[in-house]
């Protein structure tokens, strides 16, 4: 099925988060996958690696509680644009799925097109939208 599944998190709506983590661990148990979680900072660090180090604290504290086997769970922090950032990722890492979970659309996501919408449309590989 997969062997690289890609879980981007916005670890301000940990209720989302931790939805997505479920459904990515049932995912990988099914086939074996290897998960990675990647949480993308929009801000530059003012001072290099401060900010860097809170938020692989924060994601690194997330993913200590997933059920899964540590040796195939890993986690990184990106800066810069959401949907950028997390296509390089997938790229980089080889991902063969990316599991991600959004708000439902609203009239300006239609017109202005939200994270996920940019992530489906240019992901080179497939892309699983929990709702």
């Amino acid at each position: 099925m997969f062997n690289k599944i890609l879980l981007p998190v916005d670890l301000a709506e940990s209720e989302m988060a931790e939805r997505a983590a479920r459904e990515a661990v049932a995912l990988g148990k099914a086939s074996g996958a290897a998960l990675r979680f990647v949480t993308v900072d929009s801000v530059v660090p003012v001072v290099p690696g401060y900010e860097h180090l809170a938020s692989q604290s924060k994601i690194d504290a997330f993913v200590s509680k997933i059920d899964y086997p540590k040796e195939r769970v890993s986690a990184v922090v990106r800066f810069g644009a959401a949907y950028h950032e997390v296509l390089v990722e997938a790229r980089e890492w080889g991902a063969d799925l990316i599991l991600l979970s959004s708000h439902r659309p609203t009239m300006s996501t239609y017109l202005l097109g939200s994270n996920a919408a940019k992530i489906v449309r240019h992901a080179t590989c497939s892309v699983m939208v929990l709702r």
